[in-house]
C-alpha cells in the first residue's frame, strides 16, 4: 500500500526499527531510539542521524543494493518518488543508480567548495583593492593607474595581500606603512596610506567590511618636507637652456609647450591641459577654471605677455580646430602626456632630477622675480599658492591683475633678451 503524506508525517520512532514501503523499491526508513542510562532523556542513536531516511532498493548485476535518497522533511514524499523513478530510469538504461548518486555528490561537493573558495578569494585585500583600480579606470589616466598598481605591488599586496580584508587592523596597516617610511620616501608613504584609505573605504560601502584600519592613521605618519624642484637661476645657464629649447626636434606641439613654459611658469600639469575655451587671446588672458585648479578653490587668471600671445597663436592652425591646445601624440582628443615636457628636457642633455623640470620654471621665475623687486604677493598670485587671508586673498586677486600683465611682459622680455645672449649682470629694481 502506498505511503501517503500524513502517515509519512505520524509515524514516530519507537525502540524498534521502522520500515514503510511505498512501492517500487522505495521505503521510509525509521531509526529507533534508545534511553540514556544516565539521564530519562530520548535521543538517537549514534551514528545513525536519527529521524527518517528515504531508501531506494533494486538489483543491479544479481546483487541487491540500496542507495540513501535523502532525509524527511528535507525531502518530501513526492521529491522521493520523483528520485525513484530516476533511479529505475537509470536502471531501464543499463546504468547502476548507486554510480550517478556518488558522481552526484561529488559534483556537488566540488561546486561547493568552488563557492566557498571563491567568497574566500572575494575577501582577499588583494582581490579587492583590483576590484577598486578597475572601477577607478574611467576617471584614471593610464599612467596614473600604473602608478597605483606599482604602489600596490611593491608596497601593500607582498605584506596583506593574501589576507581577509576583514580581518586586518590598523596596527597591520601601520606596519605597512612604517616599511615605505624606513626606506625614506616618506611622501610615497603617505600617498599609499590615501590609496588604501580609499580602498578600504570602497570595501566599507560594498558591504565587505564594517570599518575602514586606515581611519585611526591620520598623522600616524612623517610629516612630508618641502621638496625643491629642480631648477637653474643663473641668467647665462637661462639663456643656455632656452637657447637649446628653441633646437628641440620634437613634435610642434611639445617644442611649442616647452617655449611657453617658462614665460607663463603655470604647472606642468595645468598648460598640457590648456583649452582653447579658456583663452581670450585679444585681452591676453588664460582663465583657468576652479575644478582644474589645486583643491578647486577657485579660478586662476594667467596674464599672456606678447610672446606668450604669439606662441598660442602659432598653435591655432594646428589644434585650433581641437579641444586642447596641446593634444596628445596618440589622441588628439587627450591632452598631451604628463611626460612630455620632462622628456623633451631630458632629449635636450637635461638632468631633470639635478638640473632642471617641468615644474622648475616655478622656482625659477619665483626666485628671479623677487630679486628684480616686484612685491612677494604679485609673485605669488601669479604662481596661484594659496593666500591664508581669505579675505586679503579677494581682494589681490582683483587689485593685481594690472600688475601682474605688467610683470609677466618684463619676464617675457627679460627671458628673450637672455635667450639672445644679453648680459644681465644685475637687475633694475621694480619699484
Amino acid at each position: 500500500m502506498k505511503l501517503t503524506d500524513l502517515k509519512v508525517k505520524n509515524t514516530k520512532p519507537t525502540d524498534k526499527y521502522q520500515k514503510l514501503s511505498d512501492g517500487g523499491g522505495l521505503q521510509l526508513l525509521i531509526y529507533p531510539v534508545r534511553k540514556n542510562p544516565k539521564s530519562s532523556e530520548d535521543k538517537p542513536l549514534p551514528d545513525l542521524g536519527g529521524g527518517k531516511e528515504w531508501k531506494f532498493g533494486y538489483r543491479f548485476g544479481g546483487k541487491q543494493k540500496t542507495i540513501a535518497l535523502g532525509t524527511y522533511p528535507s525531502l518530501t514524499l513526492a521529491e522521493a518518488r520523483i528520485k525513484r523513478n530516476e533511479a529505475k530510469t537509470l536502471l531501464s538504461g543499463g546504468e547502476d543508480p548507486s554510480l550517478y548518486v556518488t558522481k552526484k555528490a561529488k559534483k556537488a561537493a566540488v561546486v561547493q567548495a568552488h563557492a566557498v573558495l571563491q567568497i574566500a578569494e572575494d575577501r582577499l585585500f588583494h582581490h579587492v583593492a583590483v576590484e577598486y583600480l578597475d572601477s577607478q579606470k574611467a576617471v584614471h589616466t593610464d599612467k596614473h593607474h600604473k602608478k597605483l598598481e606599482g604602489w600596490l605591488k611593491n608596497d601593500v599586496i607582498p605584506w596583506i595581500g593574501k589576507r581577509a580584508i576583514d580581518e586586518i587592523s590598523t596596527p597591520d596597516m601601520h606596519g605597512v606603512m612604517k616599511r615605505i617610511e624606513e626606506r625614506g620616501v616618506i611622501s610615497t608613504a603617505h600617498c599609499v596610506l590615501a590609496l588604501c584609505n580609499r580602498i578600504f573605504r570602497f570595501a566599507v560601502v560594498t558591504g565587505k567590511i564594517d570599518r575602514n584600519p586606515c581611519v585611526d592613521l591620520q598623522g600616524a605618519l612623517k610629516p612630508v618636507q618641502g621638496k625643491n624642484f629642480a631648477h637653474i637661476t643663473e641668467p647665462k645657464d637661462i639663456g643656455e637652456l632656452l637657447r637649446r629649447i628653441d633646437t628641440h626636434r620634437g613634435t610642434h606641439v611639445v617644442r611649442s609647450a616647452l617655449i611657453l613654459l617658462p614665460l607663463l611658469f603655470s604647472r606642468p600639469g595645468e598648460l598640457r591641459q590648456m583649452e582653447w575655451s579658456e583663452l581670450d587671446l585679444d585681452a591676453a588672458r588664460w582663465t583657468i577654471p576652479k575644478e582644474k585648479m589645486r583643491k578647486g578653490k577657485r579660478e586662476h587668471v594667467v596674464l599672456l605677455s606678447t610672446q606668450a600671445v604669439e606662441i598660442i597663436k602659432g598653435m591655432q592652425p594646428l589644434t585650433g580646430e581641437l579641444r586642447y591646445v596641446f593634444c596628445g601624440a596618440n589622441d588628439e582628443t587627450k591632452p598631451m602626456s604628463d611626460g612630455a615636457i620632462n622628456n623633451a628636457l631630458r632629449t635636450l642633455g637635461y638632468n631633470t632630477q639635478e638640473e632642471i623640470t617641468g615644474h622648475g620654471f616655478r622656482h625659477m621665475a619665483s626666485t628671479l622675480l623677487n630679486e628684480m623687486g616686484f612685491k612677494g604677493d604679485l609673485v605669488e598670485a601669479q604662481l596661484s599658492h594659496k593666500d591664508k587671508d581669505k579675505i586679503r586673498a579677494t581682494y589681490n586677486h582683483a587689485k593685481y591683475l594690472l600688475e601682474r600683465k605688467v610683470m609677466m611682459q618684463v619676464w617675457s622680455d627679460y627671458l628673450y633678451a637672455l635667450k639672445q645672449g644679453t648680459d644681465i649682470l644685475e637687475f633694475k629694481k621694480v619699484s
